[in-house]
C-alpha cells in the first residue's frame, strides 16, 4: 500500500498514514519515506504497535543505529533502545523531565546522530508536546551581516555546558571514558544530503565559541537562539498513542514540554541513527 504523506506545516513535519513498520517495507516505500524525511525533517508515522526489538529493526530503513551515551536508560531486553520517562528522579529527589529545553541530540559526539526516533508507548491525558525548530529557515531568516559574522565560527560542545539551565543525568564512569570530553563543530553547518545551511546550536552542550570571549559569545548565542525559536520556524507535535516520530538532528532543535500531570506516565522508546561529521 502506497503511504499517504501530508505536510503538517508549510516548512516542517509530515504525517504518514498507511505504513505498518512491524512488517517488511518494500524498496519503493522505503525510498519514498527517506525522500519525505529529507523534505520535511520530521516524519510522524501514525498507528505503530512495535516492541522494542521490532522498533530497532524497523528504523534501520532510515540508517544505521547510533550508540546512545547514557546507558542508564537502556532497555535490558534491547539495549540499543532507550526509554524516556517522567518517573525518573535526580539524586536529590527532583523529578527528571527528559528532553526539556531546546537542544539537538548528542552534539557532544564527534559524529553526532543524524536522526532520533521516538515511539509513544504511554502518554498523559494532556500536555507533553514536542516542539521542533527548523534551523534551515532560521538561518535563512538572519540578516546578511549576522550570517557573515557567524559563517566561519565554531562552537565547543561538551556533555553538559556550564551555561546550561537544564541539568542532565550523569554518565557512569565507564561511559565517561567512552564519551568525548569536548568536540568542535561549526555554528553553521551544511546538510550532507540537501546542501542547505542551518544554524547548529545546542544551549545544553555548547561551552564556548572558539576564539571569542565569553562576554561576547553568550549574548551572540542567546540572540541566535531567540531568533531561531520564533513561532514561525516551529512545528509543535501533539502526541497520539502509537506515534512514531523521526526527526533530523542535523537541521532541527527540539524540546519536550513538562506541562502534564506527573501522576500520569509519559513513556516513550528512543533510538538514534548514525550521522556524519558536521561541516
Amino acid at each position: 500500500m502506497k503511504p499517504d504523506i501530508s505536510p503538517l506545516t508549510e516548512h516542517t513535519g509530515a504525517e504518514v498514514l498507511g505504513v505498518d513498520l512491524s512488517r517488511p517495507i518494500d524498496v519503493a516505500t522505503c525510498e519514498e519515506l527517506n525522500r519525505a524525511f529529507l523534505e520535511y525533517s520530521v516524519l510522524v508515522i501514525r498507528d505503530q504497535n512495535l516492541s522494542a526489538v521490532k522498533l530497532l529493526n524497523a528504523v534501520q530503513i532510515f540508517g544505521d543505529i547510533f550508540e546512545q551515551h547514557n546507558t542508564r536508560f537502556a532497555l535490558p531486553e534491547c539495549p540499543k533502545i532507550h526509554y524516556l520517562s517522567n518517573q525518573d528522579h535526580y539524586a536529590n529527589g527532583e523529578r527528571y523531565i527528559p528532553g526539556a529545553g531546546y537542544h539537538t541530540d548528542h552534539s557532544n559526539d564527534s559524529i553526532p546522530p543524524k536522526a532520533t526516533v521516538l515511539l509513544a508507548v504511554e502518554l498523559p491525558d494532556t500536555g507533553g508536546d514536542t516542539q521542533f525548530v527548523d534551523m534551515h529557515r532560521a538561518y535563512e531568516g538572519l540578516p546578511n551581516e549576522i550570517k557573515a559574522r557567524i559563517d566561519s565560527l565554531k562552537g565547543m560542545h561538551v556533555y553538559q555546558s556550564k551555561h546550561s539551565a537544564r541539568k542532565l543525568m550523569g554518565l557512569t564512569p565507564e561511559r565517561q571514558r567512552n564519551v568525548p570530553n569536548s568536540v568542535v563543530h561549526p555554528l553553521v553547518r551544511t546538510h550532507p544530503e540537501t546542501g542547505r545551511k542551518s544554524l547548529y546550536l545546542n544551549p545544553i552542550r555548547i561551552e564556548e565559541i572558539i576564539g571569542m570571549p565569553e562576554d561576547e559569545a553568550l549574548p551572540l548565542l542567546e540572540e541566535l537562539l531567540t531568533h531561531a525559536t520564533q513561532d514561525k520556524y516551529q512545528y509543535r507535535h501533539r502526541w497520539r498513542a502509537g506515534d512514531l516520530v523521526l526527526w533530523d538532528n542535523r537541521c532541527l532543535l527540539h524540546k519536550a514540554n513538562g506541562d502534564y500531570p506527573h501522576t500520569q506516565n509519559r513513556y516513550l522508546y528512543r533510538v538514534m541513527l548514525k550521522g556524519t561529521v558536521p561541516y
